[in-house]
């Protein structure tokens, strides 16, 4: 069994920080009390270099992402969430001390989460009711401002 902490990083541009961080804080088992991680902690350029970064690939890509496509993606994480479930309940349960149960409990509150943001598409329909008034039609259209 390795005794060496895992690096635990941040992900820029969707790929693991290859930068040193000038702070880290260790990370333990708490059952054990063995150092089990060594978290990169952020700068504040860091941080400004991650915001600017997703906020280019908004506007390039998501951005211009169909609706249709965009609950697709939302559909294949919540997959790809409840695939995994036991293994992110066990990561939790190793990182934070939870018993197993309960970490699982709250890997299903977040499928309930995820499961609920793939149903926003119908949230965002807009409405329409015709003659609300003599001859006037009333429309209403959802825009999101970001």
């Amino acid at each position: 069994m390795s005794t060496t902490p895992t690096r635990i990083t941040h992900l820029i541009h969707g790929a693991p920080w290859e930068g040193t961080a000038e702070r880290t804080s260790p990370v333990f088992n708490p059952a054990t009390g063995v150092q089990t991680g060594e978290l990169d902690l952020a700068s504040a350029h860091l941080v400004d270099e991650v915001v600017t970064a997703a906020h280019a690939a908004w506007a390039a890509e998501w951005g211009s992402v169909s609706l249709a496509k965009r609950t697709q993606v939302l559909f294949r994480f919540r997959e790809l969430l409840n695939e995994r479930k036991e293994e992110i309940a066990a990561l939790i349960t190793a990182e934070h001390g939870k018993v197993l149960s309960d970490a699982l409990g709250e890997v299903t509150r977040g499928l309930e989460v995820a499961e609920f943001a793939c149903g926003i598409p119908h949230l965002m329909k807009g409405g329409f009711t015709e003659n609300a008034s003599t001859k006037v039609d009333v429309y209403s259209i959802r825009q999101s401002l970001g």
